[in-house]
């Protein structure tokens, strides 16, 4: 069960990778849209590390 909550985490932290791309690609980004996008990929990102 551990395994496919990780699995759910890994996921959702490439979601955010994505919608984080596409708004630095956007002509004019939004700075707070960018902070919060970064905020929640890094929270995902130690979750997943101490989910081993």
């Amino acid at each position: 069960m551990a395994n496919a909550h990780r699995e759910q985490l890994i996921a959702r932290h490439a979601r955010l990778d994505a919608s984080l791309t596409a708004e630095l690609k956007r002509p004019l980004p939004d700075p707070t849209t960018l902070r919060r996008l970064k905020r929640e990929k890094l929270k995902l990102k130690d979750e997943i590390g101490t989910s081993h």
